[in-house]
């Protein structure tokens, strides 16, 4: 859980979007095979940019940003 509340924190956006970035230039600069990093590469950069969570729903948590967020603030019955 640990993991999924930082990738929907704001520094996990950043995160996320530096890796789309970065999956992406690897993969128009390298060319070849290495264009199949750009759809990941994309798909990353999309959600840190429109700020959703694709690892919500995994955790039965929302998948928007703020509603994210807002789940993983509060305290979670065992």
């Amino acid at each position: 859980m640990p993991v999924i509340a930082f990738l929907g924190s704001t520094a996990g956006r950043w995160v996320r979007g530096i890796l789309g970035v970065a999956l992406s230039a690897v993969g128009v600069i390298a060319g070849q095979w290495w264009l199949l990093l750009l759809a990941p590469g994309l798909l990353f950069l999309a959600s840190a940019v429109f700020d959703f969570c694709l690892l919500g729903p995994l955790a039965k948590l929302p998948m928007r940003g703020p509603a994210f967020r807002a789940a993983c603030a509060r305290p979670r019955n065992a």
